[in-house]
């Protein structure tokens, strides 16, 4: 090294300098202060200790958020635990609760057994994410929530899930105390626990339900705030336990249905959960909603299932009577649905020397088609007291379901055959059938010969002035004859899923079951048409198939 008459430091020939003197190096003093500098720029407390975990230097971020950390203190004995557990066992970092502040620390370390810690403040990161983690878990509730209330389809079923779901999320304990659709009547509760195997249900009466505080102005449609729980009276056993949490807090929740107040929720939190803060309550009041909306849907499904099992009664095809000397069987299924109700439709009546049958399709499905059928059914039955030939008694039916004064029927019709059964005194049968646009019978002759009987005719009730025609036959005493509706024919099912099941196939299954009585012989068909579809929707299907006693 040479020094120049400035008194400036050169480098040596090659060393990469420039031959001129740089600038003099800074002392310790100054370059601790520059130190200090840098670090008071940064927004996270910094604190540096030297090899024996003394502090020897906090930035200004440090003197506020850790203003007990002073240059001297030994981390080891800190007033942070957490700090000072991390600097004992040389973590990396910690995180701990300080002064209501969050902090979340780590450590680098340096030369000489020096470290420096860097220690930020994350009390509002932190309630960031447990808010965004709070609002998932919220939605994730309601989601499961709105789908276990949607499946339930019944009300005992929409009740259990409106006590069941609340717990233990909500509260500890749930409390569904649902309004009567008659105002004499007392209300129902259902009451779900943490700790209890299943809910318990009760009716409640109207002195009991008033002891609970804000219940009676929630099945009014008030809401509430939350309060304590401070009844204990032994006389709300059942409806709260005796003994429960007395200082547990108390919210209330109307569960508004369809232009009423459908119930009350009634939610109980012990004392160590904190009570219901306001996203608790909101979210109490929006599952309170999506309750009373399923239990109001659950109300209106069970009244309609009330109303199709009483229509179902009325309309399904009735047991056929023992007529003497007539063996009578009838087969039906209705268009894929469970309610078994539809358009197709036979009935068998007793006549002076024999019976009368009939069996109808009426256009269209479900309960406007059940409807006419009815109407056809209990039309038949008065107006056959007046007329008994076949004939007649079609052109008589046609014009009663023109006359009828609802227009909207006049969309409807029905293909109809009606018939007489007259045993003769050689075992056979005399059969008059008229037809109103209906598939013709078939008749089932002892040695498999299967033929049809035409009669035609249009369709009932459709049009002013149809016409209808009839046909005479004697059936032999090995003979069945078979009606069915076009809902046999038309099918669909097979390898394709699409195929016809088709008269050929009827005609078939019929042949190879010549002999058979009529009871087993409709078995049969209605047993292959089964397997035909197999499970796929069809259309109405209803038979009916008459022989001379005796037969197989």
């Amino acid at each position: 090294m040479t020094s120049t008459r400035e008194g400036r430091v050169t480098g040596p020939a090659g060393s990469g300098g420039t031959g001129r003197a740089g600038p003099p190096r800074p002392s310790a003093p100054e370059r601790a202060e520059l130190a200090g500098e840098l670090l008071d720029g940064l927004t996270d407390a910094v604190l540096t200790t030297d090899g024996s975990g003394l502090v020897v230097l906090v930035n200004a971020a440090a003197v506020r958020l850790l203003p007990d950390l002073v240059p001297g203190t030994d981390l080891v004995t800190c007033a942070v635990p957490e700090l000072a557990t991390a600097a004992a066992t040389g973590a990396a970092g910690f995180e701990a609760e300080h002064r209501c502040r969050r902090l979340r620390g780590v450590r680098r370390a340096l030369a000489g057994g020096q470290s420096v810690w860097y220690v930020r403040d994350v009390t509002d990161e932190h309630a960031h994410t447990e808010a965004l983690l709070a609002e998932r878990r919220c939605t994730a509730f309601l989601a499961d929530a709105g789908r276990r209330l949607g499946l339930a389809l019944h009300r005992d079923q929409a009740r259990r899930a409106a006590a069941t779901l609340p717990v233990p999320y909500l509260a500890d304990l749930a409390l569904v105390v649902h309004l009567p659709a008659v105002p004499t009547e007392r209300p129902h509760w259902i009451r779900h626990t943490e700790h209890q195997p299943a809910p318990v249900v009760g009716e409640a009466d109207w002195t009991l339900t008033a002891a609970v505080p804000g219940l009676d102005e929630a099945l009014d449609g008030e809401a509430g705030a939350p309060r304590p729980w401070s009844t204990t009276a032994d006389e709300l056993d059942p409806i709260v336990p005796a003994g429960f949490d007395p200082d547990a807090t108390l919210l209330v929740s109307p569960m508004p249905g369809a232009g009423r107040t459908a119930g009350a929720l009634v939610l109980l939190r012990h004392a160590r959960r904190g009570g219901f803060d306001p996203r608790d309550v909101d979210l109490a009041r929006e599952f309170a909603a999506r309750a009373g909306a399923a239990l109001t849907m659950a109300e209106l499904y069970d009244e309609q299932a009330h109303l199709a099992r009483v229509l179902q009664h009325s309309l399904l095809p009735p047991e056929l009577p023992r007529i003497a000397g007539l063996d009578i069987a009838g087969g039906y299924r209705a268009a894929g649905d469970t309610l078994r109700i539809g358009g197709d439709f036979y009935d068998v009546l007793p006549a002076d020397g024999g019976a009368l049958f009939a069996l109808g399709d009426v256009c269209g499905k479900g309960v406007g088609a059940a409807v006419l059928t009815g109407r056809v059914r209990q039309s038949l039955q008065t107006l056959r007291l007046v007329e008994q030939r076949p004939l007649e008694l079609l052109r008589l039916l046609d014009r009663a379901l023109l006359d009828m004064p609802d227009a909207a029927r006049r969309s409807q019709f029905t293909t109809l055959l009606l018939g007489t059964l007259r045993r003769e005194p050689d075992g056979g049968l005399r059969i008059q059938v008229a037809g109103g646009g209906h598939p013709a019978p078939l008749v089932v002759d002892g040695d498999g010969t299967v033929r049809p009987v035409r009669v035609g005719g249009m369709p009932v009730g459709a049009l002013p002035n149809a016409r209808f025609t009839a046909a005479d036959l004697r059936l032999a005493p090995d003979a069945v004859l078979l009606a069915h509706t076009d809902g046999v024919t038309d099918a669909r099912g097979g390898p394709h899923g699409s195929e016809m099941f088709g008269e050929r196939r009827l005609h078939q299954a019929l042949s190879s079951g010549a002999g058979l009585p009529p009871a087993a012989l409709v078995d049969r068909v209605l047993r292959l048409l089964d397997e035909w579809c197999g499970g796929q929707r069809h259309d109405d299907v209803a038979m009916l198939a008459v022989a001379a006693r005796g037969v197989g």
